[in-house]
C-alpha cells in the first residue's frame, strides 16, 4: 500500500541555492530578547533554538543579528555578530540547531531609524524619526554620510563572513519592517538628492551593494537571501510594484532566494498580523513577486496551520512558507503536521499579548500566551509528579484545559466538569467571523483532552459534590461573572447581553446600540456590523478600548489598530464619555461629562459591562476542607495569557509538595 503523506507540498524536498532542504518549512526569523547584553549566545537561547530544532523545520533561521558596535543594534539582548568573539557562541548554536538535522541560517540587521534601545547613534538615510520613539522623547536619527553608508556596507559583508565562519549554512539579510534598508528603500524615509536618493535605482543602490559586499565575502555558491516587504501598507511608503523590481534586481545579483513580509512597526498590524486581520496576510505579495523571479519565494506571515501553508504552496503563492509566532506556540509544529496530527498542534491564536505586549513594550524576553515554555525549556517541572493524585478540574475553559492536560501529562488522574463546552468563554469569542483562530484553539483543546485521557464531564460540578473525597485537589477555572448593569430600562425588552448575542440568542433589531467600550464590546459591535445592522458603541470612559476601557482591560496596539480599521470600514460610530440614563421605546438617553442630555435611537441596546471574579466555589470547597487552586478570570477577569499561566504554573506545583493545600485563589499576576 502506498504510503499517504499529509500534506505533499509541505513535506516535498527543495532546494535554497546550493542548500538542499528536506521540507518546504523555514523557521521564520524572530528576536526572543534571550542573548546577552553583549549579543552573545547564552544558555537560554541555546534552549530555545534547540528546542525548535528538535520540532523538525527543514531550515531555522536564527534571528536579526546586529552587524556592528556603532548603531545597528536594535533591541536589549539583541544576538549580534558584529565581531569576532561573537563566532564562538554562533558556531555553538549552529551546531545546536545542526544536530538535530536541521540547517542553520541566520539574518543580519542594521537597525536604521527603528532603533527599540532609542539610545545614539541612530543613523538612517534622512533626518526622519520613527513617529514612536519620537513620541516618547527619542531623537531623530542623524543622517548617513557616504563614508558612514560605506563602512556599513563592509559590515554587513563581515558579519556574513562571521556567519559563514561559525558554521551556518544561509545567511539572510534583512531588508524588511522599517530597519536601515527599508529606510534607503521607501521614498517615506529616503529623502535624500544624492546617488542613495530619489528614483528606485538609486534608493535601492544600498541594498545592493551590500548583496555585492556579502557575495565578495562568502563566496558565490554560499547559500544567501534577502527578505522584502512586499509593501510597507502605507500610502507614501514602499509599494508591492516597486518591491518587484528590487526582486528581480535581487536575483541579478546572485541572491538565492526573496523572502517576503510586509508592513514596518509604524504599520505593525500588517508586518505581526493579529487575529482581526486574514490569515496568509502577506502571501499575495510572495505571489506577486514569484511571478517575476526563478529563484526560490519564501511566503511567510500569520500561516497558522499546517492545512494553510499547504494552501499557500499547493496555490502558488511561494516555494517554500516561514513560520514566526505559530513555532512560539508550538515548536513541535513540523513534526507534529507530517505525523498527520494537525489537531496536536497548538495553535498561535494571533493575539500579539504574550510576543508583543508582554514582551519588548516590558522590556522582557518573548513570551507566548498559549506555550508557558516558551524561554523556560527545559526548566519548567514537566516530568512526572512525587504523588500522583485524583484531581478534579472545574471550568473547561483555556485555564481549566491547561491544567488539566498539564496534570495529565505528570502523571495524575484527572477529571474534568465543564457544564457547556469544551472552550468555556472561548465559544463566544470564537463566534463573530474575525475571530476564527480562537477555533483552531478550541479544537485543540479537544484533541489533547482525548489524547492524554482526560476524564470529561460535561455537566455541572457543585462543591458538595467535589468534597465527597474521591479528589485529593480541586483546581477552580470556573471565569468570570458578567457584572450587572443597573440603570432605569435595564430589563426593557429591547436590552441583550452581549454574550447572548454572540451566541446568536435573541432577535436583533436593525439599529443598535452597544453599551460598553471594552473588547467584548467592540467585538460585539463589529459582529453584528458584518450583519448589516448599524451600530453605535457608547461608553462612560474616555479611553476607548485602553486601560481606562469599561473592562479595564487595555487593547495590545496591532490588535486595536486593526480594531479600528475594523470600526471605520464597517461605519461603527464609537460615543465616548457617556453615561446611560434610561432605556426606553424611544431609544437611549445619555449625559455627558456636563450633564447634558441626549438620546440615541435604537431597535436593540447590548450591553458588554465586562467581567467580575468569582471566588466563591473555591472558598466553599475550603471551607469543606478540600485542597483546592484557583486560576484564570474566577480569580481576577484579564486576559487568555494569563488563564494558561497561572494554570500550567499550579498543575506544576500539585503532588509535589510545594502547593499549601489551603491554598486560596491566586492573586492576580502583575
Amino acid at each position: 500500500m502506498e504510503n499517504h503523506v499529509p500534506f505533499p507540498h509541505l513535506f516535498r524536498s527543495g532546494k535554497i541555492g546550493t542548500l538542499e532542504l528536506s521540507s518546504r518549512i523555514v523557521r521564520s526569523p524572530c528576536c526572543t530578547g534571550m542573548g546577552g547584553m553583549d549579543g552573545t549566545v547564552t544558555d537560554r537561547l541555546i534552549r530555545h533554538y534547540r528546542e525548535l530544532a528538535r520540532g523538525g523545520p527543514a531550515l531555522l533561521i536564527v534571528e536579526y543579528s546586529y552587524i556592528d558596535k556603532l548603531g545597528s543594534k536594535s533591541a536589549m539582548c539583541q544576538l549580534g555578530c558584529a565581531d569576532n568573539e561573537h563566532i564562538p557562541g554562533l558556531a555553538w548554536l549552529a551546531r545546536t540547531i545542526q544536530s538535530h538535522g536541521v540547517k542553520a541560517g541566520i539574518q543580519l540587521e542594521h537597525a536604521g531609524r527603528q532603533k527599540f534601545l532609542g539610545t545614539p547613534p541612530i543613523k538612517a538615510p534622512s533626518r526622519i524619526p520613527w513617529e514612536e520613539l519620537h513620541a516618547i522623547g527619542g531623537t531623530p536619527p542623524d543622517e548617513l554620510t557616504w563614508d558612514e553608508i560605506q563602512q556599513i556596507v563592509e559590515a554587513f559583508g563581515d558579519a556574513a563572513r562571521r556567519a559563514k565562519l561559525a558554521g551556518f549554512d544561509f545567511v539572510e539579510i534583512h531588508g524588511a519592517h522599517g530597519y536601515l534598508i527599508t529606510n534607503f528603500l521607501s521614498p517615506r524615509t529616503n529623502r535624500r538628492t544624492d546617488w542613495y536618493g530619489g528614483s528606485l535605482e538609486n534608493r535601492m543602490r544600498f541594498l545592493m551593494q551590500v548583496v555585492a559586499n556579502v557575495r565578495a565575502k562568502i563566496g558565490a555558491d554560499f547559500p544567501l537571501g534577502v527578505r522584502l516587504s512586499g509593501t510597507e501598507y502605507e500610502p507614501d511608503g514602499t509599494t508591492i510594484e516597486e518591491t518587484v523590481v528590487v526582486a528581480q534586481a535581487l536575483e541579478k545579483a546572485g541572491i538565492d532566494v526573496i523572502h517576503v513580509s510586509g508592513g514596518n512597526h509604524h504599520t505593525m498590524h500588517h508586518q505581526v498580523s493579529p487575529l482581526y486581520m486574514s490569515v496568509a496576510h502577506n502571501a499575495w505579495a510572495a505571489e506577486a513577486i514569484k511571478r517575476v523571479v526563478n529563484i526560490p519565494v519564501i511566503a511567510s506571515g500569520s500561516l497558522n496551520s499546517p492545512a494553510l501553508a499547504e494552501q499557500v504552496l499547493a496555490e502558488g503563492k511561494g516555494d517554500f512558507v516561514g513560520l514566526g509566532r505559530v513555532m512560539f506556540a508550538d515548536p513541535y509544529f513540523p513534526i507534529k503536521a507530517v505525523a498527520g496530527l494537525p489537531d496536536e498542534i497548538v495553535p498561535c491564536i494571533r493575539c500579539n499579548d504574550g510576543c508583543q505586549e508582554r514582551s519588548f513594550k516590558r522590556y522582557q524576553a518573548v513570551l507566548c500566551s498559549v506555550n508557558p515554555l516558551l524561554g523556560n525549556e527545559g526548566m519548567a517541572a514537566t516530568g512526572p509528579a512525587a504523588q500522583r493524585l485524583n484531581v478534579a478540574v472545574v471550568g473547561g475553559g483555556p485555564g481549566g484545559v491547561w491544567a488539566a492536560q498539564t496534570l495529565a501529562k505528570r502523571g495524575h488522574r484527572v477529571t474534568l466538569y465543564e457544564r457547556r463546552a469544551i472552550g468555556g468563554m472561548l465559544v463566544e469569542g470564537s463566534a463573530p467571523a474575525f475571530k476564527s483562530d480562537l477555533r483552531l484553539l478550541i479544537t485543540h483543546m479537544e484533541s489533547r483532552l482525548k489524547t492524554l485521557g482526560v476524564r470529561v464531564e460535561l455537566r455541572e460540578a457543585a462543591p458538595q459534590e467535589l468534597a465527597g473525597g474521591a479528589f485529593d485537589h480541586v483546581v477552580v477555572a470556573i471565569g468570570g461573572a458578567p457584572v450587572p448593569r443597573r440603570f432605569p430600562g435595564s430589563d426593557h425588552a429591547k436590552v441583550a447581553d452581549g454574550c447572548a448575542v454572540l451566541r446568536g440568542e435573541g432577535r436583533i433589531g436593525p439599529r443598535v446600540v452597544v453599551v460598553g467600550g471594552g473588547l467584548v464590546g467592540c467585538e460585539v459591535a463589529l459582529h453584528l456590523a458584518q450583519q448589516d445592522h448599524q451600530v453605535t458603541i457608547v461608553t462612560r470612559r474616555d479611553d476607548f478600548m485602553g486601560e481606562g476601557s469599561d473592562t479595564g482591560i487595555a487593547v495590545e496596539q496591532s490588535n486595536r489598530t486593526a480594531l479600528l480599521e475594523m470600526i471605520e470600514r464597517h461605519n461603527v460610530q464609537v460615543r465616548t464619555g457617556l453615561q446611560v440614563a434610561r432605556v426606553d421605546d424611544d431609544g437611549v438617553h445619555l449625559s455627558d461629562r456636563a450633564g447634558r442630555a441626549l438620546q440615541l435611537p435604537a431597535d436593540s441596546v447590548v450591553l458588554s459591562s465586562g467581567f467580575g471574579p468569582q471566588p466563591w466555589f473555591a472558598e466553599e470547597l475550603a471551607r469543606l476542607g478540600v485542597p483546592v487552586s484557583s486560576v484564570g478570570d474566577c480569580v481576577q477577569p484579564r486576559k487568555i495569557y494569563d488563564a494558561i499561566h497561572e494554570a500550567f504554573a499550579v498543575a506544576q506545583r500539585i503532588g509535589d509538595g510545594a502547593l499549601d493545600p489551603a491554598e486560596l485563589p491566586l492573586p492576580a499576576a502583575a
